[in-house]
């Protein structure tokens, strides 16, 4: 069921001020809608009008990822992953492990064998909500996820180590802007099997 809304605000879609429609708690200006449509009811026809424009200028099946945004990628429980060690400035040994599907980098961690080191417990929590944030970008470019405010701050909130750390503090203040707060912490969202 569609509402349309006599006002003119901001587009879910493309950001663009217009008048808006109400379709499954977004709101579309005509041409997004148009194409929320089309990805709900055929998916297919899509997906292949981006095959038809896609450009092999970059050598790459990236862009029918990106367009099969109707039909995003589901990470498989086992995966292909690469583990670099390095060493930060003040000579902690760090392991970095990349996710691969595909070849593609899909979701990153990382950790040290100091990691019940008090000292370090800041930057682990630091590095940890970087590298959540960094896997749910990968999860976007790669398999189509939907990126959404609600799914960032869970992600902070995961990262968080103790009260009123950096991903703690930042977790609070973003939730002032979650149209759902109540997703952010009660688990039932479906992103649940990542990270």
């Amino acid at each position: 069921m569609m509402i349309h809304s006599e006002d003119n605000e901001i587009c879910d879609g493309c950001g663009k001020s217009a008048p808006l429609q109400d379709m499954q708690g977004n709101e579309f200006c005509e041409s997004c809608g148009c194409l929320a449509r089309i990805i709900q009811t055929d998916p297919r026809l899509l997906h292949k009008i981006c095959d038809l424009l896609r450009s092999d200028r970059h050598g790459s099946d990236r862009g029918e990822q990106a367009c099969s945004a109707g039909e995003s990628l589901e990470l498989p429980d086992v995966l292909d992953a690469v583990r670099y060690r390095t060493r930060d400035r003040e000579l902690n040994t760090w392991y970095v492990s990349v996710s691969e599907l595909q070849g593609n980098p899909v979701e990153i961690f990382a950790s040290t064998a100091f990691d019940r080191d008090h000292h370090l417990q800041s930057r682990i929590s630091n590095l940890t909500t970087i590298t959540r944030l960094v896997s749910l970008v990968l999860r976007h470019v790669f398999l189509g996820e939907v990126l959404s405010l609600e799914k960032t701050i869970k992600q902070l909130h995961r990262s968080s180590r103790q009260k009123n750390d950096l991903p703690d503090m930042l977790t609070r203040v973003l939730s002032r802007y979650a149209r759902h707060p109540e997703k952010i912490s009660d688990g039932s969202e479906e992103d649940d099997q990542f990270l």
